[in-house]
């Protein structure tokens, strides 16, 4: 499996790696909620390890906008002292998929994450997203409209994967930076080159237009006055 660990106790981070990495397993670790959430949603990993209490930004944070603002089924573990009906209640209603507390035992964190791969293996996470007559295979990175093959540059793919992933939600422009960049955005005429090449891919050669300018707030994948297809 490869994991990420999003803990910022430097021990027990230390702890984790000698275990799994002794057992054939990869693994990186973010040391605040802000690192961990930028990770998860830039990085191909098989499931997480996230802390509640983190610096930054909460584990439950990371957990909702990994779920509501990135659309990502990533399968989470928390792995918190908060061992109160309550806080379960809370972690798993953000988003976690289970939850362990501290102390525990290394061997049943492997079984549990193992559990967590193949469950998600089983649900197929690998899927196809659609937006009316545009298609693109999260598994191959393979884009389609009408049939016809899309050539997109790879920063023009996550732009069509975070946009067809909120369609017709609208997508911040600061959300779109973030998906390409994470913290550390270079000057927005940087986006406005990739959103123009993007559009040249999905929209150029065909009559109804997909992708729409909202203007001082961002861009939404739909034509006008539609939804998102299946």
């Amino acid at each position: 499996m490869r994991l990420l660990v999003v803990e910022d106790n430097q021990n027990l981070v230390a702890n984790l790696f000698d275990y799994f990495e002794s057992r054939g397993h990869t693994l990186d670790a973010a040391p605040d909620g802000v690192t961990g959430l930028h990770l998860a949603v830039t990085q191909a990993y098989d499931a997480a390890i996230l802390d509640w209490m983190l610096p930054r930004i909460d584990g439950q944070e990371v957990l909702r906008r990994l779920r509501d603002e990135y659309g990502s089924g990533l399968p989470v573990l928390m792995l918190t002292a908060r061992d109160e009906l309550p806080d379960k209640i809370a972690g798993f209603r953000a988003g976690a998929d289970d939850y362990l507390t501290k102390p525990f035992a290394l061997p049943e964190l492997e079984v549990r994450l193992e559990a967590l791969v193949a469950r998600a293996a089983g649900r197929g996470r690998s899927r196809t997203l659609e937006v009316r007559d545009l298609k693109l295979d999260l598994a191959t990175l393979e884009a389609t409209r009408a049939g016809k093959p899309l050539h997109l540059y790879p920063a023009c793919r996550k732009l069509l994967e975070t946009l067809m992933k909120a369609s017709p939600a609208v997508v911040t422009r600061e959300q779109l930076e973030y998906a390409l960049w994470g913290d550390d955005p270079p000057d927005r005429d940087m986006l406005r080159s990739h959103i123009y090449e993007l559009r040249r891919s999905v929209d150029g050669p065909f009559d109804v237009k997909l992708i729409q300018t909202v203007p001082r707030v961002g861009y939404r994948l739909a034509p006008e006055g539609g939804g998102a297809g299946a």
